[in-house]
C-alpha cells in the first residue's frame, strides 16, 4: 500500500503554485501606483500634480522677473544720480520706463510738467500741494507695480498650505479601501495590504512634492518683494526730497 504523506505534500506543492500563479501582481513603479489606485485616490493626484506644475510655472517666471527687474533698477540708480538735468533724463527715460523704478519716476515727472507752469505762480501753500500730489503718484505707482509683482505668489502660498492635506485626504481615502477589502478578502497578510497602502501613501508624497517647493519659493519672492518695495519707497523719499528743493527754489 502507497504511503499517503508523499501524495499530500506533492498536491500541497500543487496548490501552492497555482495559488502563487493566481496571486496578483502589483506593480510599485509611479505609473502602476497610479493606475492601480482608487478614482477617488486617482483625481487627488492629478489635481496636486496639476497644482506642482503651475506652481513651477509661477516659480520660473518669478525667477527670471525679479532677476531682470533688480538689474534694471540698478542701472536706472546710476543712471538717475549721474544725470545731470532731470528734465533730459526724463526724456530719455519715458519711452522706455518698463520697470517699476522707471515707471515711478516718469509718473512723478509728468504729475510735475502738469502742474509746474501754474503751480510757480501761485502761493506757498498752492506749492506744498503739488509736492503733496506728486507724493500721491509715486505712491500710487508704486503700489500697482508691487501689486502685480506679487500676483501669483497666493497661489504658491495656498499650494504650500492645503497640498500635504489634500494628499493626506488621499491617503486616508486610500487606506479605507484597503482595509475595505481586507474585511471582504478576510485576508490581513501584508502581501495584501502594502499594494493599497503603497497608493495611498503615493497621493501624500505628491502632496509633499508640491508644498514643498512651493513654501519655499514663496518665502524667498516675499522677502525679495519686500526689499524691492522698500527699494522703491527709498528712491520715492530721496526723489520727493529733490523735487522739494525745486520747489523751494
Amino acid at each position: 500500500m502507497a504511503d499517503p504523506a508523499p501524495v499530500a505534500t506533492a498536491v500541497q506543492g500543487v496548490d501552492s503554485i497555482t495559488l502563487a500563479g493566481n496571486a496578483p501582481v502589483h506593480d510599485f513603479t509611479i505609473w502602476g501606483m497610479f493606475s492601480q489606485a482608487d478614482f477617488t485616490v486617482q483625481i487627488v493626484m492629478i489635481l496636486l500634480l496639476l497644482a506642482s506644475f503651475w506652481c513651477w510655472a509661477i516659480i520660473f517666471e518669478k525667477w527670471f522677473l525679479f532677476s531682470k527687474i533688480k538689474s534694471k533698477a540698478t542701472k536706472f540708480e546710476s543712471d538717475f544720480w549721474a544725470s545731470e538735468a532731470l528734465d533730459k533724463f526724463y526724456e530719455k527715460t519715458k519711452k522706455r520706463a518698463n520697470h517699476p523704478m522707471a515707471i515711478i519716476f516718469v509718473a512723478a515727472m509728468e504729475e510735475w510738467f502738469r502742474s509746474k507752469s501754474s503751480a510757480t505762480q501761485q502761493p506757498q501753500g498752492m506749492k506744498l500741494s503739488l509736492r503733496e500730489r506728486i507724493v500721491q503718484v509715486m505712491q500710487v505707482s508704486r503700489n500697482r507695480e508691487i501689486e502685480f509683482l506679487e500676483s501669483g505668489l497666493g497661489f504658491l502660498a495656498t499650494t504650500g498650505a492645503s497640498a500635504p492635506f489634500i494628499g493626506l485626504f488621499g491617503t486616508v481615502w486610500g487606506i479605507m479601501n484597503s482595509f475595505h477589502s481586507i474585511a471582504l478578502s478576510k485576508n490581513t497578510s501584508l502581501v495584501a495590504v502594502a499594494p493599497g497602502i503603497a497608493e495611498a501613501l503615493f497621493a501624500t508624497a505628491i502632496g509633499l512634492f508640491a508644498a514643498i517647493p512651493a513654501v519655499i519659493a514663496y518665502n524667498k519672492f516675499s522677502n525679495e518683494l519686500v526689499r524691492f518695495s522698500n527699494k522703491l519707497e527709498d528712491f520715492s523719499t530721496e526723489f520727493d526730497t529733490i523735487l522739494s528743493r525745486q520747489l523751494e527754489g
